[in-house]
């Protein structure tokens, strides 16, 4: 493989501690026990990223992402003291978008104003549904009032919010999916990200199972929030993700453009690319043995070329519009006709749209990926055979 140039470069940082871990949740998230370790924890996040300065000399940050785990448990000046660090040592591209994540019940006003003065532009915050039930069938420590008042703080001190709603929850009704989807948008927030509620090995709910909607049920709640929001003018550019014209999340669209990116932090992982070959990174899990070893990392390795295409896919076929056919050689330095087999399987069943221009899954791709995705993966281990 040979790149010609690389891709966007931006950087993922991963703060582990929540208040109370959630029963659904299978992130690297840790509850937190007394006073958090923030000083010393961000000298460790800039000492992670020192070391990974030689891997990417001359490049610019063109995003920033603060997430966990529940990054804004950390004061507003560990904040600003993270991002100096970062400034001080990878420039960042002109008007770079920094998010960073938060929950109600960890936020007012104040903290809001505090991010916005360290640099952050961007807030995403965590609420999952306005419905107080729901929210206590989740395990979530905020109430839906709690929820209404950091989204009007947050907008009072940002213009670029996200907010994190989940449907197909227990016990939720198609009009309890609904409603939660119009609070969120009667908030004003221009960005919306609407999951489904799955359950993920290693989680409470995995052990102890809760009464979801039918899957019938909840195709049909997608399917109604996705004509909610365009006809409140916000655009579905990914899976699960709703912005309105000029809000798109550019740090998200460069992991789904199969971009680059520093991952720093407990368990953070990270993506590499060389003229030669695309790497990838990650780092020790546990907070505690994070912060006691001298290197961090947990392993390091490179991409094998039978792997890359299946990776591409993962990522690009998530947007609705797909991706341009050069950016498949552009970002691996594999040609198009590699993959030629699993297209045309995937045209046959209807799964993907095609031009000489461009390549999107269909409609029926979108309720289907995973269905789509494995088509591209057989063809990875058929490839290794």
């Amino acid at each position: 493989m040979k790149l010609a140039v690389l891709p966007p470069l931006a950087l993922y940082v991963h703060i582990p501690w929540c208040v109370r871990k959630c029963p659904y949740c299978d992130f690297n998230s840790h509850e937190r026990s007394g006073a958090l370790p923030e000083k010393e924890y961000v000298g460790k996040l800039l000492e992670d990223l020192e070391s990974l300065l030689p891997s990417v000399w001359g490049r610019r940050l063109s995003s920033v992402f603060i997430g966990g785990g529940t990054p804004s448990l950390f004061a507003p000046e560990s904040i600003d003291a993270l991002l100096s660090g970062v400034r001080a040592r990878l420039p960042l591209e002109p008007g770079a978008e920094i998010t960073l994540e938060a929950n109600p019940g960890t936020v007012e006003a104040r903290r809001f104003r505090g991010f916005r003065d360290a640099g952050v532009s961007r807030i995403s915050v965590g609420v999952q549904s306005f419905d107080d039930a729901m929210l206590r069938a989740l395990g979530r420590i905020h109430g839906g009032d709690e929820a209404r008042r950091a989204v009007e703080s947050a907008l009072a001190a940002f213009d670029n919010v996200n907010l994190d709603l989940m449907y197909g929850l227990p016990g939720q009704s198609a009009a309890m999916a609904r409603a939660d989807i119009e609070a969120g948008v009667a908030t004003g927030v221009p960005h919306l990200s609407a999951y489904q509620l799955t359950i993920e090995p290693n989680t409470v709910f995995f052990s102890k199972p809760p009464p979801l909607p039918e899957h019938d049920l909840s195709a049909d709640m997608q399917v109604m929030i996705e004509e909610l929001l365009n006809d409140n003018n916000f655009e579905h550019y990914e899976t699960s993700a709703f912005a309105r014209p000029g809000h798109r999340c550019r740090h998200n669209l460069n992991y789904w453009e199969f971009g680059d990116y520093l991952g720093i932090g407990a368990g953070a992982h990270g993506k590499v690319s060389f003229p030669d070959r695309v790497t990838r990174h990650s780092r020790i899990k546990q907070p505690k043995e994070y912060l006691a070893a001298q290197d961090t990392l947990a392993e390091e390795k490179t991409i094998a070329a039978d792997e890359l295409p299946f990776e591409f896919m993962l990522n690009t076929l998530r947007l609705v519009d797909g991706f341009p056919v050069g950016l498949l050689t552009e970002r691996t330095g594999l040609a198009v006709s590699v993959i030629e087999k699993q297209l045309r399987q995937a045209e046959q069943q209807g799964l993907i749209e095609r031009d000489w221009k461009r390549i999107r899954p269909s409609a029926k791709g979108q309720r289907f990926l995973n269905e789509l995705l494995e088509l591209f993966l057989d063809g990875e281990r058929s490839g290794r055979a």
